[in-house]
């Protein structure tokens, strides 16, 4: 198992298949970002089941999410799907695999990504308002992405998560619509604090809300709200009662205001095999010299092992890549 020098395991893999993606979402895409993908540099279904099975064979991971971009705007996601499901731990158990999107391709693919071996999805949702979704992601596809959370529900994968960057001045007066929207659909919704990545950092503060106010945004929303038992993920989890009697989970994402590294178990690679042990640090190693032209499993392990032990106790003040780079 690979260790860093804080001592904190690895055991959960984020990894971003592609660059590319539809939207041009504010926090996320500066605007002269390419939106290509598919060229020589990128890792293969072979290299990505070659990989993943030696992380979990070998170094305990135990959860898979894949991200973008967007993931599926790689034309082979279900082949990629159906290999990570087809993998065992020693001890005979699946990987629990996840991926975040922003929705527009399940209305027609949820179901063929559930029969592949899907198991769960997180869905961006940061606005319910036609023009403000369009202010924020560059698109009018509010529609289609209302559609693809519904065609998740129905292909059973579960759960189903909505994700909403809270942007000061953009949709921070919407959050309680956002939060009895979840609640009616009996979805999980995460709030989560804009963070300061690349080029982005110098709008960061015009834009960035704290938890604390994000709180008092959804006031107007809640009854009640009760603490949940924390577990090893980045979120901060309440149970609510909204003020029309449905019942959720909402959880806080809070990168910035009180963050979450003492308890980080993560590997990111991105879709051109460049390993983040910190998703606001730089790159910290390469992988495809240790794939190609063939796998080399000690070569694999001396680049995580010397990127761990660079890995800070805390992130940086500010990321040094993008969010279609990385995928969160």
């Amino acid at each position: 198992m690979i260790q860093d020098l804080n001592h904190r395991s690895i055991r959960y893999l984020r990894l971003s298949l592609t660059q590319a993606c539809q939207m041009r979402c504010v926090y996320c895409r500066p605007d002269f970002h390419t939106n290509a993908h598919g060229h020589d540099g990128e890792l293969t279904p072979a290299e990505i089941n070659q990989l993943v099975r030696h992380l979990a064979c070998r170094h305990g991971v135990r959860k898979v999410r894949l991200t973008g971009g967007d993931p599926t705007a790689h034309p082979q996601l279900v082949e990629i799907i159906r290999l990570i499901a087809g993998i065992r731990t020693p001890d005979n158990h699946r990987l629990e695999l996840a991926m975040t999107t922003n929705g527009l391709a399940l209305a027609s693919h949820a179901a063929q990504f559930a029969a592949a071996g899907l198991q769960r999805v997180n869905i961006s949702l940061d606005s319910l308002d036609i023009r403000t979704f369009h202010e924020v992601t560059g698109l009018d596809a509010l529609p289609q992405v209302l559609a693809g959370i519904e065609a998740a529900v129905a292909a059973g994968l579960s759960p189903v998560k909505l994700n909403c960057v809270v942007l000061r001045g953009k949709n921070q007066h919407q959050l309680p619509e956002i939060l009895e929207f979840a609640a009616a659909r009996g979805l999980e919704l995460r709030f989560i604090e804009m963070m300061p990545m690349g080029p982005l950092r110098d709008r960061w503060h015009s834009l960035y809300m704290p938890a604390a106010e994000i709180r008092r945004a959804i006031e107007p929303a809640v009854e009640c709200m009760q603490p949940l038992v924390q577990g090893a993920g980045s979120a901060r989890n309440f149970r609510v009662l909204t003020r029309s009697g449905k019942i959720t989970t909402l959880g806080f994402i809070t990168p910035m205001s009180c963050n979450f590294c003492a308890n980080c178990d993560r590997l990111r690679i991105t879709s051109d095999g460049n390993v983040y042990p910190c998703l606001m640090d730089e790159p910290r190693g390469r992988l495809l010299p240790a794939l190609r032209p063939a796998f080399h499993a000690a070569d694999v392990d001396d680049i995580l092992v010397q990127a761990y032990a660079r890995k800070k106790p805390e992130h940086p003040a500010w990321g040094h890549t993008i969010m279609t780079q990385l995928g969160g």
